[in-house]
């Protein structure tokens, strides 16, 4: 058997000239993975000082130019912008004349599915959407995290195997979403990821106020093992006073955050009524001390945020 090395991506011939329209933290990133597959990335398109920064630290050598002339050079377009931005775009392109027939579009938005790409479709492109379900900085350390991301993938059945092998060569894991399903998917990524970071960096600032140095170092260990739990055993890695129904604990809990964090006290009352449920829903919290801990939970609410006692 021969034990001949593959050539270098950069000895490969390259396949599709790659563009980016939308030089945020996505874009460049998602060329540059193409790019090591053996693609060609040929203009991007950025118009604040940060994305240029971006294109130019991800993509170097590659042109800066308008979202039209990127569509002019390329053979595979990365559509990279906010969800909202996306439809005006797709459709200003598509009446300026600016997409070619056999011509690939990506937009990478969870919240569309290839729908949102049908006047594009009209003017003869190939339509996909390719979501990483990622968290991206914007720097070079988004093409290495690539590897084994899974990323929502929806386009006509006919393009699915072009869709599929696309993730696949940028190292990522593709999972089929339906149209229907895109806004539902999308949902449940943003209730994970973009809700965590909003807890963590609340929790940091708590820890911080109760006189702890290192908030970080602290939360560390405690969160990995519990997203680990979680990830392996859903509710039933649940633990904490909430699950245990520790009725007086929480009242304290709510009280010192009253005084402290006002702020916090609406989100803590959710996420604690939502943690009771789903305890109580599978045998973890006893029903006998549910009742008290509701109760905690509803006076809570009841009082106003201004950090006054009643």
């Amino acid at each position: 058997m021969s034990t001949a090395s593959q050539p270098e991506p950069k000895d490969r011939p390259a396949r599709l000239g790659v563009g980016v329209v939308g030089a945020g933290r996505v874009g460049p990133a998602l060329a540059a993975a193409l790019q090591l597959a053996g693609h060609r990335p040929v203009a991007v398109s950025g118009v604040s000082d940060a994305s240029r920064r971006r294109a130019a630290l991800l993509l170097p050598d590659v042109p800066l130019m308008s979202p039209a002339q990127v569509l002019e050079r390329s053979d595979l377009v990365l559509l990279t912008v906010p969800d909202d931005t996306l439809p005006g775009l797709v459709e200003g392109l598509a009446e300026t004349g600016a997409v070619r027939p056999g011509q690939l579009l990506v937009h990478t938005s969870g919240r569309y599915g290839a729908r949102v790409l049908d006047p594009a479709l009209r003017a003869g492109a190939l339509p996909l959407a390719l979501h990483p379900a990622m968290t991206f900085t914007g720097t070079p350390v988004d093409v290495q995290r690539l590897a084994g991301c899974s990323f929502g993938v929806t386009a006509p059945e006919e393009l699915r195997l072009a869709a599929e092998a696309l993730v696949i060569e940028m190292g990522g894991e593709p999972e089929w979403i339906s149209e229907e399903s895109r806004p539902l998917y999308h949902a449940a990524l943003a209730l994970g990821a973009n809700h965590l970071v909003t807890l963590v960096a609340e929790s940091m600032e708590l820890l911080r106020a109760a006189g702890v140095e290192a908030p970080d170092r602290m939360l560390g260990p405690l969160l990995g093992a519990a997203l680990d739990n979680a990830l392996r055993s859903g509710d039933a890695a649940l633990t904490g006073p909430v699950a245990r129904g520790d009725a007086g604990t929480v009242a304290a809990h709510v009280a010192e955050l009253r005084k402290h964090a006002p702020q916090t006290v609406a989100g803590y009352l959710a996420m604690a009524r939502a943690t009771a449920d789903r305890a109580l829903a599978h045998g973890l919290l006893k029903p006998e001390l549910a009742e008290d801990l509701l109760g905690v939970l509803a006076d809570g609410a009841a009082l106003p945020d201004d950090g006054s006692d009643r």
